[in-house]
């Protein structure tokens, strides 16, 4: 079993909160591809993308489930391979409840996200 089929359940868990924005097929190939990273742990894991703006290079945590104590102990690991990448931030859209829990390791919220379906 390879790590990305070892962390489909985290990924599919976390997809269920993205609004409809991919399907897990959507992801794994972009991981393949290498649009976006896959940054597998023991009991949990990550997604993330490089997202390139006019003026900053930001590197966007698009999914994250499992272990949360494991998710935000990956932080240093992944900020370190942003910069290598150039990126000079890290985003991530989450549920309201995520700030609460990752503020201690330095995370504000920055904007809010909205939606309103078009029907």
């Amino acid at each position: 079993m390879n790590e990305l089929d070892r962390c489909k359940p985290w990924i599919k868990a976390a997809l269920r909160y993205s609004g409809g924005s991919h399907s897990y097929e959507d992801v794994e190939r972009g991981i393949i591809e290498g649009r976006m990273q896959l940054w597998p742990a023991s009991k949990s894991c990550l997604v993330t993308e490089i997202n390139q703006y006019p003026k900053k290079k930001v590197l966007h945590v698009f999914l994250a489930g499992g272990d949360l104590e494991e998710i935000k102990s990956m932080q240093p690991d992944v900020m370190e391979w942003g910069k290598s990448y150039g990126c000079t931030s890290m985003t991530m859209a989450g549920r309201k409840g995520w700030l609460r829990r990752i503020k201690d390791i330095g995370w504000k919220d920055q904007l809010v996200i909205m939606e309103k379906v078009i029907e």
